[in-house]
């Protein structure tokens, strides 16, 4: 009788599916989502130079024109605060309404926002400012729904063999959407100073500036609205998860059928009923007493980690241009027209996508159902820390021209280990480890702590850096990055190989471990 209930379960089903076309539509369906949310989140870093060429130039000035530092870390940063909200608001919806149901409203906020970013009103610098910031603050809440809601999707719909794989793939689409945003203003900057030329702005700092300037950013922003517009379709077509069916919304008739379509084979409702059997019925709440004793060091350790994470991640990703101006691998900005400079700044962060961002991904995908959460966790926290600090330490030996190369390879080995560690590590065990009811809030809480990391390196990496300058400032990362490491040692659980409802201890005794002992 037991085989025999083993066989009719669906989450039985689904945990030892063999990869079918279902979990690869899943994964493209959600990483466009994704593709969308990272391009917006990293491709203001590349205009904000050329946004103070148009709006903040002085007449007479012997430099070109640069955001303030407030609103240039406005800028930068308000999508992390709109995001900030959003992950926890849509998360908590995820459990109350289903994850289906608000889906597709994430993207359609993310698409309009996106397409309004683009669209800022007027030529006063304030006014531009002010509704560029207003449209990126709903752009980023739209995608603060898209964290919670695509990883448990797709933790919910993979097998428990490849999970890990599924998951990060989804994730992947981040580096990909970084990569495209650094060659999609390559192209556009390209195109206008082909049809456009202007001479540098030491020679004229006047026509430097083309007012045809004022479209590239534009046009810039509301291009990455066009792949996820392409999957609304799709998105709001995908059938609820079975575990929230079955578990959450107690539908057993509907979980058989929408898994019926799924896997291709005819279910029954008892399958599911079977499911909601064996799973516990002790549905405590998020702020009961017994959430903390069973879920509570869980939480803590994707919130700590997440949030230190971010802080290093953001902070090098955001000031990349800072970064490279500073020891000089990017010309003066004066010897370059504004698009000219545009084009220079996209070039470097298309490299450091293409040589280190993605490969990290790629690795994670490879390698985390072999490795495991933890040994790559660890080990990325690790490798960012010793790659900080051999960029710190020696710091007047990289600014020299012939080991400006050097630099450059080391700091793309900081983003590498960054994606082949917990940049993907810790959006994945989040989506793992609690219970069906809670488990898209908790990832939301989680991924809104990783975003208050992110307004952290947001807004205080250009005081840091002139506070303490750039070598001091890499030092600081570094520290963060090893206590990262530290509390990654002491508090993060391996969920590979076993079930959602094992790790999240609804089905009977077996529960994970608080840490895992290498």
């Amino acid at each position: 009788m037991a085989n025999e209930g083993q066989k009719s379960s669906i989450l039985t089903a689904l945990d030892n599916a063999k990869t079918q076309w279902y979990h690869v539509t899943t994964v493209i369906i959600s990483g466009m989502g994704f593709f969308t949310d990272s391009y917006d989140l990293f491709v203001i870093s590349l205009i904000t130079k050329l946004l103070g060429r148009i709006y903040y130039q002085k007449p007479g000035s012997s430099t070109p024109g640069s955001l303030p530092d407030g609103i240039s870390a406005t800028v930068s940063g308000v999508a992390f605060a709109g995001t900030f909200l959003g992950q926890i608001f849509f998360g908590c919806l995820g459990d109350k309404l289903g994850r289906k149901r608000v889906y597709g409203l994430t993207l359609v906020i993310m698409t309009l926002c996106s397409i309004c970013s683009g669209l800022s009103l007027g030529t006063d610098p304030k006014f531009v400012m002010t509704t560029l910031c207003f449209f990126r603050f709903w752009l980023g809440f739209g995608i603060g729904g898209d964290y919670p809601l695509s990883a448990t999707i797709m933790s919910e719909y993979a097998n428990k063999r490849t999970r890990g794989a599924f998951i990060a793939s989804v994730f992947a689409m981040q580096g990909v959407g970084i990569l495209a945003a650094g060659g999609v203003s390559l192209l556009v900057s390209y195109i206008f100073e082909l049809h456009f030329p202007s001479p540098a702005y030491m020679v004229d700092p006047v026509t430097s500036t083309v007012p045809q300037a004022d479209y590239v950013w534009r046009i810039i922003l509301m291009l990455g609205a066009i792949p996820a517009l392409l999957t609304y379709y799709w998105r709001v077509k995908m059938p609820e998860t079975a575990r929230y069916t079955a578990l959450v919304a107690k539908s057993a008739e509907k979980a058989a059928s929408d898994m019926s379509k799924v896997l291709n084979v005819d279910i029954e409702a008892s399958s599911a009923q079977h499911d909601q059997a064996r799973v516990s019925s002790d549905e405590f709440g998020l702020f009961s007493l017994k959430f903390l004793q069973r879920h509570g060091l869980h939480l803590l350790a994707t919130t700590t980690t997440w949030f230190l994470l971010d802080i290093a991640f953001y902070s090098q990703n955001l000031f990349q241009k800072d970064i490279f101006t500073t020891i000089g691998w990017l010309p003066p900005p004066k010897t370059m027209n504004a698009i000219q400079e545009l084009f220079m700044i996209s070039k470097s962060q298309f490299y450091i996508a293409l040589c280190g961002t993605v490969p990290g991904y790629i690795a994670t995908i490879l390698t985390i159902d072999r490795m495991g959460r933890y040994k790559i966790q660890v080990l990325g926290f690790f490798m960012m820390t010793c790659s900080l600090i051999g960029l710190a330490i020696p710091y007047h030996h990289w600014t020299l021209p012939d080991n400006r190369i050097g630099f450059v390879a080391l700091y793309s080995l900081t983003f590498f280990f960054c994606n082949f560690g917990p940049n993907a590590t810790t959006f994945i065990v989040p989506a793992e480890i609690f219970p069906a009811r809670l488990r898209s809030t908790c990832h939301g809480i989680s991924a809104a702590s990783g975003k208050a990391g992110a307004m952290v390196g947001s807004f205080g990496f250009a005081a840091l850096t002139k506070a303490l300058g750039m070598r001091y400032t890499l030092l600081t990362l570094a520290g963060i990055s090893f206590v990262g490491m530290l509390l990654s040692l002491v508090l993060v659980p391996e969920p590979k190989g076993k079930s959602l409802e094992n790790l999240s201890g609804e089905t009977g005794p077996e529960k994970i471990k608080e840490t895992i002992v290498v």
